[in-house]
């Protein structure tokens, strides 16, 4: 399974299991709490996987890139669900930071398994 199917399957897999066992209605705050830092985290494993493919050193500059990109990414993200889309804010912000530490601490693995050598990115990761 590439990087990618893990990080979205391990995502909805979560959605899924914390939706059925809440004690209260938590959607659509969860869901859209989940979905910023999933597209996030999977298209910059995908840049990540690119740039090591064809330029192995590359792959800090990508990340520091994706890195700025994200923080303007996520403060528009924030704003719009919050003030446009109007979601509760406690769960939305509990949901948006509990995947966004689960997405980057998965990133890091495959990074580390990335650059052990004991992973190769495939063509469409």
């Amino acid at each position: 399974m590439t990087p990618i199917a893990w990080m979205i399957g391990l995502s909805l897999v979560s959605w899924t299991v914390i939706t059925i066992a809440a004690a209260e209605p938590i959607n659509p705050e969860l869901l859209w709490g989940m979905l910023g830092p999933l597209a996030s985290a999977v298209i910059t494993w995908f840049l990540v996987a690119r740039a090591h493919r064809t330029a192995p050193e590359r792959v800090t500059g990508v990340l520091i890139a994706g890195f700025a990109a994200k923080i303007v990414f996520f403060g528009l993200y924030l704003a719009v669900m919050v003030r446009v889309v109007e979601l509760r804010v406690v769960p939305f912000a509990a949901a948006f930071v509990g995947y966004v530490i689960a997405l980057y601490a998965l990133e890091a693995l495959f990074l580390k398994r990335l650059f052990a050598g004991s992973m190769h990115p495939s063509p469409g990761a």
